[in-house]
């Protein structure tokens, strides 16, 4: 090993600094600290909206003897590193006595386990969930405690569900009871804020954008120093990961195109947000990647779409609207319709699943054996609007804490967040209670 670097170096340039991967020159070396230190592990939660179609999702058999049903075949190739749980409930997300409403509260309540309270105004109130309370143990550790992502815009007022405010329909991370953190779902502000400027929106930021300079031009100098002071591994893990950076960085400036051409044409779409909805879902993911290989969080959630949202999905041969569909009736024209929908998701998070499982640690094992990445929704059945048996399953072995390639059958009506409480003793936080939790799961 040719150096020793600080875990949090930096390239910099011109204003900008990008963060590096775990590199070999990281490790300690002095004789007290010879032994690797183990990768952190990532915690996630990725949330679908509407319901699933639960006949196509549950598997058959418990154990480690299940077959995937059709929506989980997306995720084949990593069945080993799977976990699916059947009979959690989110029990807060039921109307008890709210009446309608079920969208919002399904959203609101899937990581914090408490009753929102119907309002349309600004006495918004649920409470604190899963990914902050992680936060506010592990978020020291990076330089930003945690991330949250989407791809649908959300708002904090007006009546999005039957009397509850469209925050609680559009958030499913929140900080305290009444502040749900706000998502970012422009790919080039995600972009700019884990690789860009330090000064974000200064004018070095915007003489590059003018110039459309790219962001690893104006490090590579420092980038093409540091490579040739590293061991040929590290250079190597340096390599891929700045390649990986200007990837993304191509696949951004293709989709603005394309975005500036259908404003041209009279399509009126936000600024810099792909055209094509599996793209925005895949540069959200490799961004949250390559976050992960960085350091820079541990903790994320992701929201492919807000709760009720009645999207179409052309790209997946369904012109209707997304919550029209969920609306079955049992008519099987509408549930093959929102069947193709839920797959189309699965597809996109596979390929998520793919980047973390492809992209190594330091000391061996990948970013996907140091992740629990929940995938899920709180709503079962989208047209009977039920928040038992939930669709949730876990990808990762959480740092080799968790026994993988099972499907687990728990009693009707346990609570979710004993899902949660579980995941937090794995990355060694000390929390007994999360809203509704009654104690740990078994698995």
């Amino acid at each position: 090993m040719s150096i020793h670097l600080d875990r949090r170096t930096l390239l910099k340039g011109a204003g900008a600094a990008i963060a590096l991967p775990a590199l070999e020159a990281m490790s300690p070396t002095t004789a007290l600290a010879c032994t690797p230190k183990a990768a952190p592990v990532r915690m996630a939660f990725c949330f679908v909206p509407n319901g699933i179609d639960m006949a196509n999702w549950t598997p058959a058999a418990d154990g480690a003897a299940f077959e995937l049903p059709k929506l989980l075949k997306p995720l084949e190739a990593h069945k080993n590193s799977m976990t699916v749980f059947t009979g959690l409930t989110q029990h807060h997300a039921r109307a008890n006595g709210d009446g309608p409403g079920d969208h919002a509260r399904s959203a609101a309540a899937w990581l914090t386990g408490m009753q929102p309270r119907k309002t349309s105004g600004s006495d918004i109130r649920a409470g604190i969930s899963a990914d902050q309370v992680a936060a506010q143990f592990l978020g020291k550790e990076t330089r930003f405690a945690s991330l949250e992502l989407g791809c649908e815009r959300g708002a904090v007022a007006g009546d999005c569900d039957s009397g509850y405010s469209c925050a609680y329909s559009s958030s499913i991370s929140w900080r305290g009871e009444a502040n749900p953190n706000p998502k970012e779902v422009n790919p080039r502000l995600v972009f700019e804020r884990l690789f860009g400027t330090k000064n974000s929106g200064g004018p070095e930021e915007a003489k590059r954008r003018k110039y459309r300079a790219s962001l690893l031009d104006l490090v590579m100098e420092d980038a093409t120093t540091l490579k040739g002071r590293l061991g040929a591994k590290d250079a190597r893990k340096l390599d891929e990961y700045l390649t990986s950076v200007r990837e993304i960085e191509v696949r951004l400036q293709k989709a603005e195109a394309a975005t500036a051409k259908l404003a041209l044409e009279g399509v009126i779409r936000p600024s810099g947000i792909p055209a094509n909805f599996d793209e925005h879902i895949r540069l959200m993911g490799d961004m949250l990647v390559l976050a992960f290989q960085a350091d820079q969080t541990r903790i994320a959630t992701f929201m492919f779409a807000n709760e009720g949202s009645n999207r179409s999905y052309t790209q997946a041969g369904v012109g209707e609207g997304h919550h029209d569909m969920s609306h079955h009736g049992s008519d099987p024209y509408k549930l093959e319709r929102k069947s193709r929908i839920d797959l189309f998701h699965l597809q996109q998070f596979a390929y998520f699943v793919d980047r973390l499982a492809s992209t190594k640690e330091e000391g061996g094992g990948t970013l996907l054996d140091n992740s629990m990445i929940v995938y899920g929704g709180g709503i079962s059945d989208g047209d009977r609007h039920n928040h038992d048996n939930l669709p949730i399953l876990m990808m990762g072995g959480g740092g080799g804490k968790v026994r993988t390639g099972r499907h687990i059958r728990y009693p009707e009506n346990t609570p979710l967040n004993n899902l949660f409480l579980s995941m937090f003793e794995r990355m060694g936080i000390a929390a007994e209670r999360l809203g509704d939790s009654t104690g740990r799961l078994l698995f």
